[in-house]
């Protein structure tokens, strides 16, 4: 994403960016692309490291720990993360962060009320995942999890009114079909699997996830577009609703169990991997995410599905047969389609048409060219979202 200055013209953001009137083509080219490689390298290890961490842990022989637990653990951590953060920006003065947090969230509690829903919802998700991937081999739920940008795709459409291109309805289709042969090859039984595991559980709970990630991102923007905030404060207050809406979770489905056997019963250095990667893994992506393309975007979820996949077969004996293999390869290309901008999208559809016949209209020489309409005009691929790694939910 651009950071746009004070004057509203979109400038580069972090190390490297210059006024347009001082522009260093070299330096800043070469800065940039360093600073998109790091994004890319960091989008692939945190989301793919963050589902191969929880399905080691809830794969281990011995006593398994308590999902509802983990999920409050990293809510206080990304909380107390995002309060430290905020302390830093106040230079330390103990009487600036009160007065600030007191206006943010109490004098301006509507604002703060407005982010329980997504806060419910991104609890919900958060233990919805732990029951998808304890069901579910890694590289088959981090395929089956991208139904998450259909299900963004259709609540964008219907509560922002937004537009999508021939070809992103296509993509998704693909990616639908795609979802389709792998959970197809899943219920073949193509690769072994323990008898504690459950396929349908853990299908239901992926569909679930996807769909609460969906509507949450879209309500998220809806209730908050406009709304000021820096991203730490909005994390410090999804956070504060995510641990007191968790440890309801908890009471109600494992209130028995964990105080008969301890909140911390079953944790391992494996259990407080997850927490952490879960905690600051996400709180990392917020910061690099703005460096970060859609198409970008688009490749880090492939790498992330092809780096699943070879760890899975490496640490948990994961079979890839050719059904498995075609699902997961058009999956991994309706992604990348639908993270094309509108204008990449045009100049493929311009090229399909230029191999079936003549052009019917060409540009007279001499001639500017018509102008273009924004490639932002109703394309939820250019994320006016907030996804999911950015909220650090």
């Amino acid at each position: 994403m651009a950071a746009v200055g004070s004057g509203g013209s979109p400038a580069a953001a972090g190390p490297g960016a210059v006024s347009a009137g001082t522009l260093e083509p070299g330096t800043t080219t070469a800065a940039h692309r360093r600073l998109k490689y790091i994004s890319l390298a960091v989008l692939v290890v945190q989301n793919a490291s963050l589902i191969l961490s929880i399905r080691y842990a809830r794969t281990l022989p011995g006593d398994r720990f308590f999902a509802t637990t983990a999920v409050v653990m990293a809510e206080v951590l990304k909380g107390l993360t995002c309060l430290l953060l905020l302390f830093a920006q106040k230079r330390g003065n103990v009487k600036h962060l009160v007065l600030f947090l007191h206006e943010a969230v109490l004098v301006q509690y509507v604002d703060t009320l407005k982010l329980a829903v997504p806060s419910l919802i991104y609890t919900l998700q958060n233990n919805l995942q732990y029951v998808a991937i304890s069901n579910l081999p890694a590289a088959t739920f981090q395929v089956t999890y991208q139904l998450k940008i259909l299900t963004t795709a259709l609540f964008s459409v219907l509560m922002l009114n937004r537009s999508l291109s021939r070809l992103q309805w296509a993509s998704l289709l693909l990616l639908f079909t795609g979802v389709a042969i792998v959970q197809a090859q899943q219920a073949g039984g193509g690769s072994p699997r323990p008898l504690d595991q459950n396929p349908g559980a853990g299908l239901a709970a992926v569909v679930a996830s996807c769909l609460s990630s969906g509507f949450a991102g879209v309500y998220f923007e809806k209730i908050l577009k406009g709304s000021s905030g820096s991203v730490w404060l909005r994390n410090l207050q999804l956070g504060l609703f995510g641990t007191a809406l968790g440890l309801v979770g908890l009471w109600w489905a494992e209130g028995t169990a964990v105080a008969h056997r301890g909140f911390f019963f079953g944790y391992t250095p494996a259990v407080w991997g997850v927490v952490l990667n879960q905690a600051f893994g996400g709180l990392l992506v917020a910061v690099v995410v703005k460096y970060a393309d859609n198409i970008l975007k688009g490749f880090a979820t492939s790498l992330s599905i092809v780096l699943s996949t070879v760890a899975s077969i490496r640490l948990f004996g994961f079979h890839v047969d050719p059904l498995f293999a075609l699902g997961a390869g058009l999956v991994i290309g309706a992604v990348y389609l639908y993270s094309l901008p509108r204008g990449a999208a045009k100049a493929i559809a311009s090229a399909s048409a230029s191999t079936s016949g003549p052009c019917t209209h060409q540009q007279p020489p001499g001639q500017p060219p018509p102008p273009q309409l924004s490639s932002h005009r109703g394309d939820v691929s250019t994320e006016p979202l907030l996804p999911k790694s950015v909220l650090v939910k």
